[in-house]
């Protein structure tokens, strides 16, 4: 069994073909990586899957802080697999320039809907449409978040299969998605009437080069420069975010797909597939 918070991603030097994770400092575990294995698939969108559709964050409240200052330290516990319609953290500014992180469930539902049910087709939001989009606007101009995160999974069609891989930064350091969020208050016909909800969505946009082998998009991952920018920026402002995160520090690896199930939630989900080609 692997302990929790042991598994992160590392970088290879400039020289080096291939793909390491590096398990709790005591040894290394390198993947084989080469363009043939996760070149561009013909029917790459024909077979597409929601971008971003899961994701993880396994590092400690303590580590989170080092990135990004809020007013009250969570108690987080550590996600593998974190998945659409769960509860999970966001951080939404709450004025005098201070942070906090609240649970917001995955899945937006825009204020104006007489139910839930489209939560599950507005988990993620295409950066390019955001500020027009009747389901996004409002909360493009008035209400954007951050999502930590500290890795993400994309699926990529492999002959019959669906390889997963786990995609984020090297040395596994935690970085925030740029997303939305709404309040929703359930109608008097609903079963749950009078019931508020706070959900939210994630952005994204045109994938980088070294994510774009695996899939077409990926979502916006915000510099910690803009945060601000686009908590409390204009909407103008908030524009200039959504772009493609350079690739330079980002790697990969393949998992296996135990994390194809939602009811997986373990540090198994992130231990690297044996599948090298």
């Amino acid at each position: 069994m692997v302990s929790k918070r042991n598994i992160e991603m590392q970088q290879p030097s400039a020289h080096d073909t291939r793909y390491g994770l590096r398990i709790s400092g005591r040894r290394q575990l390198l993947l084989s990586y080469n363009s043939a294995s996760v070149a561009p698939s013909a029917n790459l969108r024909k077979h597409d899957r929601s971008m971003c559709g899961r994701y993880t964050l396994t590092i400690t409240p303590e580590m989170l802080r080092t990135l990004i200052n809020f007013k009250v330290t969570p108690n987080l516990e550590p996600r593998f697999n974190i998945a659409p319609t769960q509860m999970a953290p966001v951080v939404r500014a709450v004025g005098d320039g201070r942070r906090r992180i609240d649970m917001l469930r995955w899945g937006l539902i825009p204020s104006w809907s007489r139910d839930m049910s489209v939560a599950s087709k507005l988990i993620n939001a295409r950066g390019e449409t955001v500020a027009q989009k009747p389901s996004f606007r409002d909360a493009y101009q008035e209400r954007r978040c951050l999502i930590p995160v500290d890795g993400f999974y994309e699926w990529r069609k492999e002959g019959d299969t669906k390889q997963p891989f786990r995609i984020g930064f090297r040395g596994g350091k935690p970085f925030l998605f740029a997303g939305l969020w709404e309040s929703w208050t359930a109608p008097e016909e609903a079963e749950n009437a009078g019931e508020k909800i706070e959900t939210y969505t994630i952005i994204t946009t045109d994938a980088n080069t070294r994510i774009a082998p695996i899939h077409h998009r990926m979502p916006v991952i915000v510099d910690p420069v803009d945060f601000d920018r686009w908590l409390t920026g204009t909407p103008a402002e908030a524009a200039n975010v959504i772009r493609a995160f350079p690739e330079d520090d980002m790697a990969f690896y393949r998992v296996s797909t135990r994390v194809n199930n939602v009811r997986n939630d373990d540090a198994e989900c992130i231990v690297p597939s044996q599948k090298t080609a």
